[in-house]
């Protein structure tokens, strides 16, 4: 399992996760990769974090961590239950897309996280632009689903474990 952070300016670190992403394991990767990417990236403090709602990003433990910094960035409430929403699903898949393309194929998993690496470095900058001003358009239909106005407005961010 890999935890990646990106956003419409810098890719951020793809990290390597050994073990299934647990609460503690989550906090410790906050400090230490979001917050410090966060703070280079939108030193201004107007970056928004989104994650998807695996558990472990949902605890309280987490949450609390994320509301202490909301100063430093803002964090993306995110609903339930709408993984196509986010963009993280959309760089996952292309990542996946380029493993399965390559040749040779990775046939251990030190090769395959060396080639998630080098996928996760080559892709085109603005790929991860387009997915991020897609976002209005995806929150519109969202609310528009749901009986609520058809326009947002979303700025740059994306985090999550993939």
């Amino acid at each position: 399992m890999v935890w990646d952070v990106c956003s419409w300016r810098d890719m951020g670190p793809l990290i390597r996760l050994e073990t299934t992403l647990t609460g503690d394991r989550y906090l410790s990767i906050l400090p230490d990769h979001l917050h410090s990417f966060m703070s280079i990236v939108h030193s201004d403090g107007l970056g928004q974090f989104q994650q998807d709602n695996a558990t472990p990003h949902a605890l309280r433990v987490a949450t609390k961590w994320l509301q202490e910094y909301s100063s430093d960035f803002r964090h993306f409430h995110w609903p339930p239950k709408f993984p196509e929403m986010n963009i993280i699903e959309d760089i996952r898949d292309a990542l996946l897309h380029a493993v399965e393309n390559r040749c040779p194929p990775p046939r251990n998993p030190m090769d395959l996280w060396t080639v998630l690496k080098d996928e996760w470095r080559e892709l085109p900058p603005r790929y991860l632009q387009t997915l991020v001003e897609s976002m209005p358009h995806r929150v519109a239909a969202l609310l528009c689903v749901r009986g609520g106005p058809t326009r947002y407005r979303y700025t740059s961010f994306s985090g999550s474990s993939v």
